[in-house]
């Protein structure tokens, strides 16, 4: 769902910002992926096909004032920046005490709604509130493009033609079903739509009527959209009853390759390996698995996560939003704040990222793309070389590392 895309306001700006100093060219300039021809020619295929698969003509004529290209959209998707904050940096520029509170707040108004949902879908209110507060400041910021323009834009370009041409079918059906018009469905550049930020295929999949008035209104009914987050959400594999993620403390003999997502165990193991609450209490005695997870590798706060974690991954496959959506929920939950780290974290500028990435693709791993977004594949990589060269395998990128790839050893 939210794959590819920026999701908080903040960076989504700048990226725009960045993207409105590419020259835009007349609309019909753009090279079309699926066919030879022209824009024209290309959308009028699509509107033959939206009405084989039983897209009303009202919805198509509803839609026509907005099936125009988009040259900007277009370059904001190709350019979108790397951005490189640490997990600290970019959790307290996300949940700062005033997106506390708020949430805190949200909680208290809507505080049935919230208690129906966790009811039906088994999602705790906390959850749900975190990514209605990051991912549109509940309601707040839900963007200013229109979505089908930019959807339509985004279908007829390269990049990723084939995904948007299925949500533009989608937005077109959100029309037939009578759920929003087609002039109000403003969002994100991408066409991210409501106030958690749906694209159109998931709006028309998961939406539900909470509210009892006939239609799915992400972008209006706080109903709404709690409970087809929470809907989402389980459609996820969201574990009712189950934790998602608790703040630990590692010791410092800690047998660092046994962290990550890709190494499980029970409490009881990490408990005998000497991991304990960050209050000190110890984890409990029993078989429930889970992962050791260092976001900023052995240098900054250490969390326990549970198999409804990857929930968080599958919303957004970046490891640092969805370890600030987890963190967020938890301090929703009651939880304080986490523990700064105890000494400066080495990091690394995005061209290093690239560099390494490079040469760890040159050696035979997968990193998932030379782009300078050390993301999961390349962590994964990166621990198995910090295995290779004998230092300390947490999966953190650092400028040593970086220097012991290049000499090779």
């Amino acid at each position: 769902m939210k794959t590819d895309t920026l999701k908080f306001k903040s960076l989504r700006l700048a990226a725009a910002g960045a993207a409105l100093l590419v020259t835009t060219s007349a609309a019909l300039a753009a090279v079309p992926c699926r066919t030879n021809g022209p824009f024209p020619a290309w959308l009028a295929q699509v509107k033959k096909e939206a009405q084989a698969q039983g897209i009303s003509p009202r919805a198509l004529a509803q839609a026509e004032p907005f099936l125009t290209y988009d040259a900007r959209i277009v370059g904001i998707d190709q350019g979108q920046r790397v951005f490189t904050q640490t997990f600290m940096e970019f959790s307290q520029l996300l949940v700062p005490p005033s997106r506390i509170a708020n949430g805190q707040g949200q909680l208290k108004q809507h505080a049935a709604i919230f208690a129906r949902a966790e009811k039906e879908y088994g999602v705790p209110a906390s959850v749900i509130a975190a990514f209605w507060g990051l991912e549109s400041d509940f309601g707040a910021n839900m963007g200013k493009e229109q979505s089908i323009r930019s959807i339509v834009s985004l279908a007829y370009d390269c990049r990723r033609a084939e995904m948007f041409r299925g949500h533009l079918f989608d937005s077109l059906r959100l029309l037939d079903r009578g759920d929003l018009q087609a002039s109000e469905m403003i969002g994100s550049w991408a066409g991210e739509l409501g106030q958690s930020q749906m694209m159109p295929t998931e709006y028309f999949k998961y939406a539900v009527d909470y509210d009892g008035d006939g239609k799915r209104n992400l972008l209006r009914s706080p109903a709404d959209v709690i409970g087809s987050t929470a809907n989402y959400l389980q459609h996820l594999g969201w574990k009712r009853g189950q934790p998602w993620l608790q703040e630990v403390k590692v010791p410092a003999n800690f047998p660092w390759k046994e962290a990550g997502l890709d190494v499980k165990h029970s409490r009881n193991e990490f408990a005998k390996m000497g991991v304990t609450y960050v209050d000190g209490r110890p984890l409990p005695k029993d078989d429930m698995p889970a992962n050791v997870l260092l976001p900023m590798g052995r240098f900054g706060p250490a969390f326990m996560v549970y198999d409804n974690f990857q929930v968080y991954i599958v919303w957004n496959n970046s490891l640092v939003y969805s370890t600030t959506a987890a963190y967020f929920a938890t301090r929703l939950n009651g939880a304080g704040p986490m523990r700064s780290p105890t000494q400066a974290v080495p990091t690394v500028s995005p061209e290093q990222a690239k560099e390494m990435q490079t040469i760890l693709t040159k050696m035979g791993f997968d990193v998932g793309g030379i782009d300078g977004k050390l993301g999961l594949a390349s962590r994964t990589a990166i621990k198995q070389v910090q295995i290779k060269f004998g230092m300390p395998a947490d999966s953190y990128p650092t400028p040593e590392l970086l220097d012991r790839l290049k000499a090779g050893k």
